[in-house]
Protein backbone atom coordinates (compact mmCIF):
# COMPACT_ATOMS: atom_id res chain seq x y z
CA UNK A 1 0.00 0.00 0.00
CA UNK A 2 0.81 3.16 -1.13
CA UNK A 3 2.18 6.09 1.83
CA UNK A 4 1.43 9.55 1.67
CA UNK A 5 3.98 11.61 4.03
CA UNK A 6 1.75 14.47 5.07
CA UNK A 7 4.61 17.56 5.95
CA UNK A 8 3.02 20.36 7.42
CA UNK A 9 3.63 22.91 10.21
CA UNK A 10 0.00 22.80 11.62
CA UNK A 11 -3.13 20.85 10.88
CA UNK A 12 -5.87 22.94 9.93
CA UNK A 13 -8.74 22.57 7.90
CA UNK A 14 -7.44 22.04 4.49
CA UNK A 15 -4.98 19.29 6.04
CA UNK A 16 -7.98 17.73 7.88
CA UNK A 17 -9.96 17.57 4.35
CA UNK A 18 -7.08 16.11 2.59
CA UNK A 19 -6.90 13.47 5.58
CA UNK A 20 -11.10 12.68 5.21
CA UNK A 21 -10.18 12.59 1.34
CA UNK A 22 -7.05 9.66 1.68
CA UNK A 23 -9.00 7.56 4.45
CA UNK A 24 -12.30 7.75 2.23
CA UNK A 25 -9.52 6.46 -0.42
CA UNK A 26 -8.16 4.00 1.97
CA UNK A 27 -5.04 5.59 1.27
CA UNK A 28 -2.42 5.71 4.30
CA UNK A 29 -1.45 9.09 5.66
CA UNK A 30 1.99 9.33 7.66
CA UNK A 31 2.05 12.71 9.45
CA UNK A 32 5.13 14.64 8.97
CA UNK A 33 5.52 17.67 11.49
CA UNK A 34 8.42 19.85 10.53
CA UNK A 35 9.14 21.49 13.79
CA UNK A 36 9.58 18.07 15.23
CA UNK A 37 11.91 16.44 12.58
CA UNK A 38 15.35 15.79 12.95
CA UNK A 39 16.35 15.94 9.04
CA UNK A 40 19.80 14.20 9.35
CA UNK A 41 20.36 12.04 6.14
CA UNK A 42 22.42 9.42 7.91
CA UNK A 43 19.79 8.38 10.17
CA UNK A 44 16.51 9.47 8.97
CA UNK A 45 14.29 6.35 8.28
CA UNK A 46 11.92 6.76 5.71
CA UNK A 47 8.77 5.22 6.18
CA UNK A 48 6.52 6.87 2.99
CA UNK A 49 6.91 6.40 -0.58
CA UNK A 50 5.83 10.08 -1.53
CA UNK A 51 5.43 13.43 -0.02
CA UNK A 52 2.88 16.36 0.44
CA UNK A 53 4.17 19.38 1.28
CA UNK A 54 1.55 21.37 3.43
CA UNK A 55 4.01 23.25 5.39
CA UNK A 56 2.35 27.39 6.56
CA UNK A 57 6.27 27.66 7.29
CA UNK A 58 7.92 28.92 3.69
CA UNK A 59 11.07 28.32 5.32
CA UNK A 60 10.37 24.98 7.21
CA UNK A 61 8.68 23.61 4.42
CA UNK A 62 11.87 24.62 1.83
CA UNK A 63 14.74 23.14 4.19
CA UNK A 64 12.45 19.65 4.42
CA UNK A 65 11.61 19.50 0.96
CA UNK A 66 15.50 19.61 -0.28
CA UNK A 67 15.87 17.35 2.84
CA UNK A 68 13.15 14.73 1.07
CA UNK A 69 14.42 15.17 -2.69
CA UNK A 70 18.28 14.53 -1.03
CA UNK A 71 17.17 11.18 -0.19
CA UNK A 72 15.29 10.39 -3.19
CA UNK A 73 12.01 10.89 -2.34
CA UNK A 74 9.41 13.09 -4.69
CA UNK A 75 7.75 16.00 -3.01
CA UNK A 76 4.83 17.54 -4.11
CA UNK A 77 5.71 20.51 -4.63
CA UNK A 78 9.02 20.34 -5.77
CA UNK A 79 11.78 22.53 -5.04
CA UNK A 80 11.69 23.88 -7.60
CA UNK A 81 8.22 24.87 -8.00
CA UNK A 82 8.19 26.00 -4.48
CA UNK A 83 10.91 28.53 -5.51
CA UNK A 84 9.34 30.19 -8.27
CA UNK A 85 5.99 30.25 -6.93
CA UNK A 86 6.92 31.53 -2.93
CA UNK A 87 8.84 34.64 -4.74
CA UNK A 88 6.35 37.21 -6.47
CA UNK A 89 8.98 38.80 -8.68
CA UNK A 90 10.32 35.70 -9.79
CA UNK A 91 6.67 34.40 -10.37
CA UNK A 92 5.95 37.58 -12.42
CA UNK A 93 9.68 37.09 -14.30
CA UNK A 94 8.70 33.23 -15.02
CA UNK A 95 5.32 34.02 -16.52
CA UNK A 96 6.35 37.18 -18.41
CA UNK A 97 8.73 34.98 -19.87
CA UNK A 98 6.56 32.38 -21.40
CA UNK A 99 4.33 35.25 -22.55
CA UNK A 100 1.81 34.29 -20.42
CA UNK A 101 -0.29 37.70 -19.65
CA UNK A 102 0.37 39.04 -16.17
CA UNK A 103 0.41 43.02 -14.78
CA UNK A 104 3.34 44.97 -15.28
CA UNK A 105 5.56 44.87 -13.08
CA UNK A 106 9.39 45.83 -11.40
CA UNK A 107 11.84 45.45 -8.85
CA UNK A 108 13.66 47.86 -7.27
CA UNK A 109 16.06 49.01 -4.55
CA UNK A 110 14.94 52.53 -3.28
CA UNK A 111 12.45 55.05 -3.38
CA UNK A 112 14.27 57.02 -6.94
CA UNK A 113 14.64 53.89 -8.83
CA UNK A 114 10.60 52.96 -7.38
CA UNK A 115 9.74 56.42 -9.40
CA UNK A 116 11.42 55.79 -12.32
CA UNK A 117 10.11 52.66 -12.56
CA UNK A 118 6.60 54.18 -11.76
CA UNK A 119 6.70 56.89 -14.75
CA UNK A 120 7.85 53.84 -16.81
CA UNK A 121 4.96 51.63 -16.08
CA UNK A 122 2.42 55.17 -16.93
CA UNK A 123 2.27 56.65 -13.45
CA UNK A 124 0.11 55.97 -10.33
CA UNK A 125 -1.75 53.81 -8.81
CA UNK A 126 0.50 51.36 -8.03
CA UNK A 127 0.58 48.33 -5.45
CA UNK A 128 3.96 47.75 -3.75
CA UNK A 129 3.91 43.90 -2.30
CA UNK A 130 6.83 42.41 -0.23
CA UNK A 131 8.37 39.48 -2.90
CA UNK A 132 7.63 36.66 0.21
CA UNK A 133 4.09 36.59 1.77
CA UNK A 134 1.08 35.83 1.77
CA UNK A 135 -2.75 36.42 2.53
CA UNK A 136 -2.30 40.16 1.44
CA UNK A 137 -0.52 41.30 4.40
CA UNK A 138 1.83 44.38 3.97
CA UNK A 139 0.65 45.22 0.41
CA UNK A 140 -0.21 48.90 0.23
CA UNK A 141 -1.76 50.64 -2.65
CA UNK A 142 0.26 53.76 -3.90
CA UNK A 143 -1.42 56.55 -5.24
CA UNK A 144 1.16 59.70 -5.20
CA UNK A 145 4.68 60.46 -4.23
CA UNK A 146 4.16 61.56 -0.99
CA UNK A 147 2.81 58.30 -0.27
CA UNK A 148 6.15 56.34 -2.16
CA UNK A 149 8.41 58.15 -0.06
CA UNK A 150 6.59 57.69 2.79
CA UNK A 151 5.90 53.63 2.72
CA UNK A 152 9.55 52.87 1.60
CA UNK A 153 11.07 54.90 4.29
CA UNK A 154 9.05 52.99 6.86
CA UNK A 155 10.29 49.75 5.28
CA UNK A 156 14.03 50.36 4.99
CA UNK A 157 13.71 52.04 8.59
CA UNK A 158 11.69 49.10 10.57
CA UNK A 159 11.75 46.52 7.78
CA UNK A 160 13.35 43.14 7.69
CA UNK A 161 16.32 42.65 4.78
CA UNK A 162 13.69 41.29 2.21
CA UNK A 163 10.75 44.11 3.02
CA UNK A 164 13.79 46.46 1.55
CA UNK A 165 13.40 44.78 -2.13
CA UNK A 166 10.32 46.77 -2.86
CA UNK A 167 8.32 44.78 -6.07
CA UNK A 168 6.38 47.10 -7.73
CA UNK A 169 2.83 46.26 -9.59
CA UNK A 170 0.80 48.25 -12.00
CA UNK A 171 -2.78 48.58 -10.14
CA UNK A 172 -5.39 46.71 -11.56
CA UNK A 173 -8.80 48.21 -10.97
CA UNK A 174 -11.09 45.12 -10.47
CA UNK A 175 -15.19 44.80 -11.03
CA UNK A 176 -15.03 44.09 -6.95
CA UNK A 177 -13.76 40.23 -7.28
CA UNK A 178 -11.02 38.35 -8.51
CA UNK A 179 -10.44 34.53 -9.76
CA UNK A 180 -9.10 31.59 -8.01
CA UNK A 181 -8.41 28.59 -10.21
CA UNK A 182 -7.60 25.46 -8.99
CA UNK A 183 -4.93 23.75 -11.00
CA UNK A 184 -3.95 20.22 -10.94
CA UNK A 185 -1.30 18.43 -13.25
CA UNK A 186 -1.70 21.45 -15.13
CA UNK A 187 -5.94 20.62 -15.52
CA UNK A 188 -8.22 23.29 -13.73
CA UNK A 189 -10.79 21.54 -11.58
CA UNK A 190 -12.36 23.96 -10.59
CA UNK A 191 -12.34 28.09 -10.00
CA UNK A 192 -13.86 30.75 -7.90
CA UNK A 193 -14.82 34.16 -7.57
CA UNK A 194 -13.26 36.47 -4.58
CA UNK A 195 -15.78 39.05 -3.98
CA UNK A 196 -15.15 42.02 -1.96
CA UNK A 197 -15.71 45.71 -1.97
CA UNK A 198 -11.95 45.97 -1.01
CA UNK A 199 -9.05 45.87 -3.56
CA UNK A 200 -7.36 43.15 -1.82
CA UNK A 201 -10.09 40.37 -2.37
CA UNK A 202 -8.17 37.33 -0.46
CA UNK A 203 -10.39 35.23 1.63
CA UNK A 204 -8.34 35.52 4.58
CA UNK A 205 -8.87 39.28 4.61
CA UNK A 206 -12.83 38.47 4.02
CA UNK A 207 -12.85 38.06 0.09
CA UNK A 208 -16.29 35.71 -0.40
CA UNK A 209 -15.90 32.74 -2.20
CA UNK A 210 -18.54 31.78 -4.88
CA UNK A 211 -18.23 29.66 -8.29
CA UNK A 212 -16.54 30.48 -11.22
CA UNK A 213 -17.21 28.87 -14.03
CA UNK A 214 -14.66 27.24 -16.02
CA UNK A 215 -14.06 28.42 -19.63
CA UNK A 216 -11.51 28.00 -22.41
CA UNK A 217 -9.97 30.83 -21.36
CA UNK A 218 -9.13 30.38 -18.03
CA UNK A 219 -8.07 26.82 -19.32
CA UNK A 220 -6.00 27.76 -21.78
CA UNK A 221 -3.83 30.36 -19.67
CA UNK A 222 -3.54 28.09 -16.55
CA UNK A 223 -2.26 25.25 -18.65
CA UNK A 224 0.40 27.30 -19.97
CA UNK A 225 1.21 28.81 -16.61
CA UNK A 226 1.55 25.54 -14.74
CA UNK A 227 3.89 24.68 -17.68
CA UNK A 228 5.75 27.44 -16.42
CA UNK A 229 6.41 27.17 -13.38
CA UNK A 230 7.02 23.30 -13.49
CA UNK A 231 3.31 21.96 -12.85
CA UNK A 232 2.15 20.18 -9.72
CA UNK A 233 -0.83 21.07 -7.08
CA UNK A 234 -1.36 25.09 -7.48
CA UNK A 235 -3.55 28.02 -7.37
CA UNK A 236 -3.55 30.77 -9.72
CA UNK A 237 -5.08 34.15 -9.01
CA UNK A 238 -6.25 36.03 -12.28
CA UNK A 239 -7.70 39.50 -12.42
CA UNK A 240 -10.43 40.56 -15.14
CA UNK A 241 -8.68 43.53 -16.88
CA UNK A 242 -9.88 45.43 -20.02
CA UNK A 243 -7.16 43.36 -22.00
CA UNK A 244 -8.56 40.08 -20.47
CA UNK A 245 -7.44 37.80 -17.43
CA UNK A 246 -4.18 38.31 -16.22
CA UNK A 247 -2.18 36.09 -13.55
CA UNK A 248 -1.65 37.97 -10.55
CA UNK A 249 0.35 35.47 -8.30
CA UNK A 250 0.19 31.74 -8.59
CA UNK A 251 0.26 29.33 -4.97
CA UNK A 252 2.17 25.93 -4.66
CA UNK A 253 0.65 24.89 -1.06
CA UNK A 254 -2.48 26.86 -1.59
CA UNK A 255 -5.86 27.08 0.81
CA UNK A 256 -8.83 25.69 -0.55
CA UNK A 257 -11.33 24.91 2.57
CA UNK A 258 -13.34 27.72 1.65
CA UNK A 259 -13.96 26.35 -2.08
CA UNK A 260 -14.66 22.93 -1.75
CA UNK A 261 -18.71 23.95 -0.97
CA UNK A 262 -19.32 26.69 -3.56
CA UNK A 263 -17.36 24.81 -6.38
CA UNK A 264 -19.20 21.40 -5.02
CA UNK A 265 -15.78 20.18 -6.39
CA UNK A 266 -13.22 17.69 -3.78
CA UNK A 267 -10.14 19.54 -4.03
CA UNK A 268 -8.89 17.34 -1.30
CA UNK A 269 -9.65 14.69 -3.33
CA UNK A 270 -8.13 15.78 -6.29
CA UNK A 271 -4.90 16.34 -4.32
CA UNK A 272 -4.61 12.98 -3.12
CA UNK A 273 -5.64 11.27 -5.86
CA UNK A 274 -2.78 13.37 -7.89
CA UNK A 275 -0.48 11.92 -5.29
CA UNK A 276 -1.21 8.71 -6.08
CA UNK A 277 -0.73 8.76 -9.18
CA UNK A 278 2.55 10.29 -8.96
CA UNK A 279 3.68 7.98 -6.47
CA UNK A 280 2.32 4.88 -8.49
CA UNK A 281 4.35 6.02 -11.57
CA UNK A 282 7.60 6.11 -9.39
Amino acid sequence: MITIGLLHTTIRGDEKLILEAAKKRNIKIKLIDARNEILNRKTYRLDFDIVLNRCVSTIKGDHATHFFESLGVVVINNSKVSAICEDKFVTSLTLQKAKVPTPEFAMVFNADQAHQAIRQMGGFPVVLKPPLGSWGRLLAKINDLDALEAIIEHKDTLGSPQQKSFYIQKYIKKPGRDIRAFVIDGKVICAIYRNSPHWITNTARGGVASNCPVDKKISEISRKASIAVGGGILSLDFFETDFGLQINEINHTTEFKNSEKPTGVSISGGIVDYCLKVAKNL
